[in-house]
């Protein structure tokens, strides 16, 4: 071998070797970015994540038994393949939220263009093993594979974390990861060309795919923004992804509605009836109030409410998504409701996730408000755990209140009766309530008491307040003493009913169990 052929093999193994370094990072990105939508479109983010990332697995088992039957042309269908690629990850979200505004449900759409994606990764390590073999033995050949594969996919998880998800969300995301394949395909065809067979077919897909790209760049906001206005009856106004969750803003009239993940948090037509029960039976109650903790409530409306005592000297709002507080702060909609009170100097804003502060933390509060979301999935069941209640009784001061948001005693009535038993088992005095919230329908809360008191004495206490020199839009004495008030049956049951243990995570299953497609 002349050196000038040596030069050149190396070159081709520097460069093939790059290639592969390059798709297990965009593989890795396709299997996220397809999961992450599955998780907002479908629900239950850890069981999308499971089925879709598993699914995608599947496929590439699929393509590497699909390659041994590729036995000739190894680098055009190399080629072919990173161009494939390239335009299924490119176009995957612009195809996704257009479909499911007409196609429900949307696994019928999510699944098969995963499964599409992961064939084609599943052909591309067996088809780089295959070409790096003219380069190396066998026994480099594969370690050289599968190490510039595992260490790309490392980086690819990195750039989704940090980078793609919060900078680009799923609109861009994809059209990057569209844009790494595409680079390998040209990258190879311009060193390699003349080895090609299939030149005239490879050149009109290095046509069709950057302007596929190029269009998807183009239109992919309001194609996108169309598929997302379908899910909702009002306009959107606002909607953003975040490494957390899907944020969106809708408006009809004077009034606005918040979604995360697809599910409404809050209405301006009727949020008072929301926020008002949560915080001001706490705050009539407790033996002091100068200082209180938020979990949760990252739209600034508990602490609106908190704001109202001119002996609230201090509110620390933890929630985990800063992308959340940051709308509340500065969207004309959320000042309007909020009163800006995000901006309180009274009010200190922590970006973290309240279990994790609730552990670290060495502050002690009077009241505790936790206004965090239903218990839908595995993870937030977590934040509803007798362990998470101890810490929060940890937190208080003797005599000092907590109050949580519990989920609908009517339409998921084992998992309201879980929360109250829960709330018990970490260390409190409890009194369940419940109020109608028209957007949302009736829904339930659980206060709980650190200190020597029966649930009778908490009660009669509650039966007792009044709200004189505070603004309340709805709450009132008699409000509140029907709040109080369960139907027949309605609490009957509940020594049945499980406490939510981290080592047992029921409050998940009993909230899925609910009635939530009646309402």
């Amino acid at each position: 071998m002349t050196g000038r052929e040596e030069s050149r093999q190396l070159r081709g193994n520097q460069l093939l070797k790059a290639a592969i370094f390059a798709t297990g990072l965009s593989g890795i990105v396709a299997e996220y970015v397809m999961s992450t939508m599955a998780s907002y479109l479908l629900g239950n983010a850890v069981l999308q994540w499971t089925l879709t990332v598993s699914f995608m697995l599947f496929a590439m088992g699929v393509g590497s038994r699909l390659s041994k039957y590729v036995n000739g042309n190894l680098l055009d269908n190399f080629i072919l393949t990173e161009l494939g690629l390239s335009m299924l990850s490119g176009v995957c979200a612009v195809v996704v939220y257009f479909s499911a505004a007409f196609i429900q449900p949307a696994w019928l759409i999510i699944y098969p263009l995963s499964f599409a994606i992961g064939v084609l990764i599943g052909l591309e390590i067996p088809l780089a093993a295959r070409l790096n073999d003219y380069f190396e033995d066998l026994r480099l050949n594969i370690s050289a594979v599968m190490e510039k594969d595992y260490f790309g996919a490392l980086l690819g998880g990195l750039i989704f974390a940090f980078f793609a998800l919060p900078y680009l969300g799923l609109t861009y995301t994809p059209i990057l990861l569209g844009s790494v394949n595409l680079l390998v395909a040209l990258a190879l065809y311009w060193r390699q060309r003349a080895d090609l067979v299939r030149k005239r077919l490879i050149a009109a897909g290095f046509i069709l795919v950057p302007m596929m790209l190029g269009l998807t760049a183009i239109f992919a906001e309001p194609i996108i923004l169309f598929g997302e206005q379908q899910k909702y009856l009002d306009r959107v106004i606002y909607e953003e992804q975040t490494p957390y969750q899907r944020i969106v803003l809708t408006q009809w009239k004077d009034n606005v509605w918040l979604y995360l993940n697809g599910n409404e948090q809050f209405s301006s037509f009727d949020e008072e009836r929301y926020h008002e029960p949560l915080v001001h039976p706490a705050m009539a109650v407790s033996v002091a109030r100068q200082k209180v903790l938020i979990l949760g409530g990252g739209d600034g409306l508990a602490a609106r409410e908190l704001l109202k005592y001119p002996d609230v000297k201090e509110v620390v709002l933890v929630d985990l998504d800063p992308a959340m507080t940051r709308l509340a702060a500065t969207h004309p909609e959320f000042l309007r409701l909020n009163l800006g009170s995000l901006s309180d100097p009274r009010v200190r804003v922590i970006n973290r996730d309240a279990y994790s502060f609730l552990e670290e933390s060495n502050e002690i509060f009077d009241v505790i408000l936790i206004d965090l979301p239903d218990p839908k999935t595995v993870g937030l069941s977590r934040l509803y755990s007798q362990e998470f209640y101890h810490l929060v009784s940890r937190q208080l001061t003797p005599g000092g209140v907590m109050v949580t948001q519990a989920s609908s005693p009517f339409f998921s009535k084992e998992a309201f009766l879980c929360i109250l038993n829960t709330v018990q088992a970490g260390g409190f005095t409890v009194v369940p309530f419940q109020n109608h919230i028209p957007t949302l329908g009736q829904w339930g809360f659980v206060m709980g008491m650190k200190g020597d008191i029966t649930p009778e004495a908490l009660r009669n206490r509650l039966l007792g307040v009044e709200f004189a020199g505070i603004e309340t839009r709805f709450l009132n004495r008699e409000a509140m003493q029907a709040m109080l008030f369960f139907g027949k049956g309605d609490l009957a049951g509940r020594e049945k009913i499980a406490v939510n243990r981290q080592i047992d995570l029921v409050l998940f299953e009993y909230y899925n169990k609910g009635s939530w497609d009646i309402y």
